[in-house]
């Protein structure tokens, strides 16, 4: 008998025909892409439940425990330990760089910029090359960046990938911690998720990282350099187990390194995409992409010698990673096609309907239930578990929104058009019901009625033909 993973309803474990199809996949990975290895794994509901490896040497795959370098991947921690400085109080995303770090060339760009690479910053440092050379060569934050250009863009005006941007990022850290960045990042991430075999360094096992020759199948060694203060933009190096526990973690959150709704708020896209049926986008240190139909958040990772890809598919509870130890391979396509794999062969089943809890669903609540009218537009508001409520064109629409119970009486807008807008039900002297009030829009229940709180009034002739 399989065991079942009694949340979902689904075996605990992938069918084996799903397994094969992930095995295939990586196999051709491995052997078109020309990596000496691969590694790759897939969660479902936050669970490891598959992980596979390639290797050029027979009988010898690497296992998850071994380190590969994970490129800008990085960019997710440091984007992390940003957003528990804000939800400390200690910084605003609206804060410009230099309120907190002053004296660097990107002084008025903000912290939500940097995070969402809008910042308008050139893409890469000065020469030389800073992902093969050693940070010693960049002692100063001033040496991140152009001296005489630094800005490519106007600020907050388009997505323009900035390393030096995330660089900048990981010395806010030291300078309200007080401490290395990644001596932050052991403490307040890695440690807590249990991620002991991420860090800045390489710790055996590791990977070696190679070029492939363009036009022939020989190699040639990648240099593992320490890039000093580059280092937030993409120096980590992680396994397969770790990067399962960071997709798990991106997943669902943790409070005790950050809440499920501050992760919301990372994976949300910053600027508008620049493709018009977007195909990517960027949040706050987490990128978006959409692929066979799905969106999936994450990140893709490329260092010399490694490239890495990690997505999560919050609509199908999959998360995926690869990695390999080869400078060209698209492992974060390989990522994302897992995830595509297993919610084909293997979708996940809806939750089962269950009833309201009887706390939510008293007779007060009840009666605001049914059709409203903005004007003349049909509504309709529905009540959900935990006493929210949902109002929206009959039909559904833009104007869709949830809104949250508050202490004192009022609904708070989650989403859409009436994000963070207020709900008020408006009652008469006599206590009834008379309307509902969103924003200053009154919603009634009949179209245009009655006259007494519609603004503007109602022509007294009424509803008449011709």
């Amino acid at each position: 008998m399989p065991n079942f993973d009694h949340q979902t309803d689904l075996p605990a474990e992938l069918l084996p025909a799903t397994q094969r199809a992930l095995l295939h996949r990586i196999a051709v990975a491995q052997s078109e892409g020309r990596t000496p290895s691969l590694v790759a794994g897939l969660l479902r509901g936050g669970r490891p439940v598959w992980s596979g490896a390639r290797s050029m040497i027979d009988g010898h795959a690497p296992t998850p425990d071994v380190q590969y370098r994970i490129g800008s991947i990085t960019k997710t921690f440091v984007a992390v330990l940003v957003l528990r400085l804000r939800d400390e109080g200690l910084l605003d995303l609206a804060d410009p760089l230099g309120r907190h770090l002053p004296g660097t060339p990107a002084d008025g760009a903000t912290v939500a910029q940097l995070l969402s690479h809008s910042s308008g910053l050139t893409a890469e440092t000065p020469g030389p090359w800073w992902e093969r050379t050693e940070g010693s060569l960049r002692p100063g934050l001033g040496d991140l960046l152009e001296a005489e250009r630094p800005l490519k863009h106007p600020a907050g005006r388009r997505h323009h990938y900035s390393n030096p941007g995330f660089a900048l990022l990981g010395a806010l850290v030291e300078q309200l911690r007080g401490e290395p960045w990644g001596e932050v990042l052991r403490r307040e991430v890695l440690e807590p998720l249990g991620m002991d075999r991420t860090s800045l360094l390489p710790q055996a096992p590791h990977a070696g990282g190679f070029a492939v020759h363009p036009w022939a199948d020989v190699m040639l060694p990648e240099p593992l350099t320490d890039t000093g203060r580059m280092a937030p933009a993409g120096q980590l190096w992680s396994t397969g187990a770790d990067l399962a526990r960071w997709a798990a973690f991106l997943a669902a959150g943790d409070d005790k390194v950050l809440s499920s709704a501050t992760l919301a708020e990372m994976r949300r896209p910053a600027v508008a995409p620049e493709d018009e049926q977007w195909t990517s986008a960027y949040g706050l240190g987490l990128a978006l992409i959409r692929h066979q139909g799905r969106t999936l958040y994450g990140h893709s990772g490329s260092m010399p010698g490694f490239t890495a890809g990690l997505w999560v598919s919050a609509a199908d509870g999959l998360a995926a990673y690869a990695l390999s130890n080869a400078t060209t391979v698209d492992t974060p396509r390989v990522a994302a096609e897992l995830i595509d794999l297993v919610a084909t062969h293997e979708p996940a089943l809806p939750e089962p309907w269950r009833p309201l809890p009887a706390a939510d669903a008293d007779d007060e609540l009840l009666a605001l239930t049914g059709p409203w009218y903005w004007g003349a537009a049909p509504q309709a508001l529905r009540l959900r578990a935990g006493r929210l409520l949902e109002l929206g064109p009959l039909g559904g629409g833009r104007r869709e929104s949830r809104f949250e119970p508050q202490a004192d009486g009022t609904w708070l807008g989650l989403e859409g058009y009436y994000a963070g807008e207020t709900l008020r039900v408006v009652r008469g002297t006599d206590g009834a019901v008379s309307h509902l009030d969103v924003g200053s829009f009154v919603f009634t229940r009949e179209p245009y009625g009655p006259a007494a709180v519609v603004p503007g009034g109602i022509d007294p002739q009424g509803w008449h033909a011709g």
